[in-house]
């Protein structure tokens, strides 16, 4: 059906494409490592755990999507971590995590054999499309956060 495509096209484009404000990529490109671990007065969370957060809250609506063995995470403690990133390398980890469920999120709403409004089967009413609709909703609401911490400091053009 037409307007089935439509939806899908445009559920996809909300996910990827910041038509209404910054991207992801725009969001974390070329922050300095000395930057990512600092909570700026007046924050309360330091870019990697903006980052990081976005990861973890995705990778856990897509694990919810398809996995019918899913197991809830704890709040807050599995969705938060510490201020400063492990390593050097934790930072690019986060980022391509989170480009890669971003992928399989668009990739089960694109295609025509996923039921956008079917009942998730271990769920309590969730339809793919609540899913998707959340994880737009919720990564639009901490790119936001990621463009703010990086105004205050001083790393946004």
């Amino acid at each position: 059906m037409a307007s089935d495509a439509a939806l899908r096209l445009q559920l996809t484009k909300l996910l990827k494409s910041g038509e209404a404000h910054a991207t992801f990529e725009d969001a974390v490109k070329e922050l300095p490592a000395a930057l990512r671990g600092l909570v700026p007065e007046g924050a309360e969370h330091s870019a990697w755990q903006v980052l990081e957060h976005l990861r973890l809250a995705q990778e856990d609506i897509l694990d919810f999507s398809i996995n019918p063995k899913y197991k809830a995470k704890e709040w807050p403690k599995d969705y938060w971590p510490e201020a400063v990133p492990p390593n050097a390398k934790a930072w690019g980890a986060s980022v391509k995590g989170y480009l890669k469920d971003r992928e399989a999120v668009c990739a089960l709403v694109a295609d025509p054999k996923t039921d956008l409004y079917a009942k998730i089967p271990h769920g309590d009413g969730q339809t793919i499309l609540r899913e998707a609709l959340l994880a737009a909703d919720h990564n639009a609401y901490h790119i936001g956060q990621l463009v703010l911490l990086r105004r205050l400091l001083g790393a946004w053009k």
